[in-house]
């Protein structure tokens, strides 16, 4: 009999060892790793579908299941509160690189945002004043006040345990990933480097940048300028070779009917060439404004390259002219202060860039008159098109003429 007990009792506890061990799925190492990182990716897909595309941009309605499932999943791997979370990003965009964005690279310096970024993120969701201006129009049902925002600690516990559970000891290793998971990739790298390095495909009115083209490890979040300049857009990816994986998965949800669509960025339409500019004109330049800008940014280097060659074949120094094409296309206050005294030696040494960018800053003033009636603006835009056309230079007259065929 006592034997039969001991044996009991040493099988139960072999089996608590290797549960301890192994966890009840019994996966290797390299398995536990490999789930660890589907774990994370459905975290960075919530972040990006759910809280910053869906709630606090509203660039997607979610069916309630979608929703409901998204805020679960956070609240497990995450805690954060979709309110918090909203009203953080929105106070984001409506102070951006200025004095009350929460965290700006331009305002607190890269490393501060980098290694910090979750710390600033915890003392703005303290602001009363940031929730009750910023975080309207969030969830607040009977789960969302007695569960998920009351609690918000209890679902990354519960998470540790089903992570022991699941994997044994290389549990606490995922448990420990996916705590870090959000504040290195979503407040370190988006807050951080999204703000401070990168490619630019249009020149908004913030410090923002394109980390990669293809986003895929940060859910496509990785295409921020992209972001920032249309904000209210589900897609963020804008050029043919940039990817956005988690565009891929609302497309998903939209095509089973977990969710709807609400707005994607503009996309100039061309037709006929109008023999003048008109009011229709206008509309689509001013709706497409950042895509017209790239378009003339595109137009301004291919006038630098050509500049360049010209020098060469002169066998004359093109030294100066080099370094300043990186910058000659780019908006003043984006222009390093030190590049300044370069930018404005080139331009009065080449008449056709000192021409071009004047004329950029011509037409950027179309869509920034406030006082100017929509007849005059159409009148200023065929008198732009009229200079561009005769300026001899071949670049603003093709230009002008692209634009004259410009469909809202």
């Amino acid at each position: 009999m006592a034997s039969s007990v001991s044996d009991t009792f040493l099988s139960l506890w072999d089996g608590l060892v290797q549960l301890l061990s192994q966890g009840l799925t019994g996966a290797s190492w390299w398995q536990v790793l490999l789930l660890a990182l589907v774990m994370t990716h459905i975290t960075i897909a919530s972040v990006t579908i759910y809280l910053h595309r869906h709630s606090a941009h509203r660039a997607l309605d979610l069916h309630p299941l979608a929703s409901h499932f998204f805020r679960f999943w956070l609240w497990m791997t995450t805690g954060m509160v979709t309110k918090e979370w909203t009203a953080i990003h929105r106070k984001h965009h409506a102070k951006c690189e200025h004095e009350g964005d929460p965290h700006s690279p331009q305002i607190f310096g890269i490393k501060k945002v980098f290694w910090e970024g979750a710390e600033l993120y915890r003392t703005e969701a303290k602001n009363s004043e940031t929730m009750e201006r910023y975080g309207h129009n969030t969830p607040d049902d009977w789960m969302e006040r007695n569960v998920y925002s009351r609690f918000s600690a209890l679902g990354v516990s519960l998470m540790l345990i089903i992570d022991v559970v699941l994997f044994g000891a290389l549990g606490l290793m995922v448990w420990a990933i996916q705590m870090a998971w959000i504040p290195v990739t979503a407040a370190g790298i988006i807050n951080g480097i999204g703000h401070w390095w990168g490619y630019r495909n249009f020149e908004a009115a913030d410090a923002s940048t394109n980390i990669s083209p293809w986003g895929i490890i940060i859910g496509g979040e990785e295409l921020h300028n992209n972001h920032h300049t249309y904000p209210t857009s589900a897609k963020l990816s804008v050029k043919p070779y940039e990817f956005d994986i988690g565009w891929m998965y609302i497309s998903i949800l939209q095509a089973v009917g977990l969710a709807k669509v609400k707005k994607v960025p503009p996309k100039m339409a061309f037709g006929a060439v109008r023999p003048v500019a008109d009011e229709k004109t206008l509309e689509a330049i001013i709706a497409n404004r950042y895509e017209v800008m790239a378009g003339y940014a595109r137009e301004l280097r291919e006038a630098c390259k050509t500049e360049i060659a010209t020098l060469k074949a002169k066998q004359a120094d093109a030294s100066v002219l080099k370094a300043a094409k990186r910058w000659l296309h780019r908006d003043d206050d984006k222009v390093p202060v030190a590049v300044r005294p370069q930018l404005a030696q080139v331009r009065a040494e080449h008449p056709v860039l000192d021409k071009m960018v004047t004329m950029r800053e011509e037409l950027r003033a179309l869509w920034s008159s406030t006082n100017a009636t929509r007849e005059q603006l159409a009148s200023d835009l065929q008198a732009w098109c009229r200079r561009a056309e005769e300026s001899g230079i071949a670049a603003l007259r093709d230009f002008s003429i692209r634009l004259r065929s410009a469909h809202a």
